[in-house]
């Protein structure tokens, strides 16, 4: 059994397009793996340090993620700010960072430029807290998108760096997991190529949303006039409401509208309303939970103490470990 580790940032309520993408994933991995799933809380203030309502985030984060399947009897589900450790091997490993290297990093640029009065210190060290995350629990495997895949270089990096620096072969050099299948890309509702939340509320379909909010975000989803030709290719905004299709309606469903579509007489109205119903038959059962877990505050504390305890197991040791290392000792 292989040690895998992934972050959830707290950033809301979640999407079909986090679903698709990410979540189902993680709830096969629990099936297989020993797994630590965190809410990544801290990394939160490098974008936000002065955050409206951070518990309220958490909560509504760790609500979905229960919600849609992370069971934590089979996988370790804890809060970041609950594991003081990791702090402090973030410390340590920043110890051994250059500045140079961190500034290199494509999503600091990025966020940089984007941010230019926030450009503060737990911006520039994200990858080293990112990569404290992942090797205090000697993860083998970590799922990351395109966009982290230089954070997880960074990670290997700094391990090799440790075990090199004080002659160990203590911390294993963490790789991206291979899920062995092609993700399901969810695309926005608004003709981008991306469900989001910082594309706007009406560009994605949360798991929470309620049937009446559903079917008025997918009524205004952006279509064209519709193909004036057999074979005519489809925009954009077009076959992401296919794609969509292909993800919530039965198969038989799908291949009506798209036999509709080359013979030219489809009607955007009609698919659209079967869309919607389609959609809020799929989200019902997460919605449901969600209201039944929301108002459960024992289960929820259970949940985060338990993870709590487990996570702060595999970290104190670690930490430990490393600390001996280095070469701090008792008088």
């Amino acid at each position: 059994m292989q040690t895998v580790v992934s972050g959830i940032r707290p950033t809301g309520n979640l999407h079909l397009g986090n679903y698709f993408g990410a979540l189902r994933n993680f709830i096969k991995m629990q099936q297989e793996n020993d797994c630590y799933f965190f809410i990544a809380d801290y990394h939160s203030l490098t974008t936000h340090p002065t955050p409206a309502d951070l518990h309220g985030n958490v909560k509504s984060v760790l609500v979905d993620y229960l919600a849609a399947g992370l069971d934590p009897e089979k996988a370790t589900l804890y809060l970041q700010s609950d594991v003081p450790e990791t702090t402090e091997l973030y410390l340590f490993l920043n110890m051994n960072a250059y500045k140079g290297e961190l500034e290199r990093v494509t999503s600091f640029k990025e966020k940089a430029r984007i941010q230019p009065d926030n450009i503060n210190a737990g911006l520039l060290t994200y990858p080293t807290l990112m990569a404290a995350d992942i090797i205090i629990h000697k993860a083998h495997k970590v799922p990351v998108g395109k966009d982290q895949e230089q954070h997880l270089e960074m990670t290997r990096t700094f391990a090799n760096r440790f075990n090199r620096l004080y002659n160990v072969d203590y911390f294993p050099e963490p790789e991206a997991y291979n899920f062995g299948e092609q993700l399901i890309k969810i695309p926005g509702l608004d003709g981008s190529t991306k469900m989001g939340k910082s594309e706007g509320e009406g560009n994605a379909i949360f798991l929470n949303d309620e049937p009446e909010v559903i079917r008025k975000k997918i009524m205004k989803a952006v279509t064209d006039s519709g193909p004036k030709t057999e074979g005519e290719p489809k925009s954009q905004a077009i076959e992401n409401i296919f794609a969509l299709m292909k993800a919530l309606s039965a198969p038989e469903t799908l291949d009506y509208f798209e036999a509709e579509y080359q013979a030219c007489r489809i009607r955007y109205g009609d698919m659209k309303k079967q869309l919607a119903d389609d959609a809020i038959s799929f989200t019902g059962p997460f919605r449901e939970r969600i209201k039944e877990i929301s108002s459960n505050n024992a289960y929820l504390s259970k949940v985060v103490n338990m993870g709590k305890e487990k996570a702060q197991a595999s970290a104190s040791k670690t930490v430990r470990e490393v600390r001996e290392i280095i070469g701090f000792k008792k008088f």
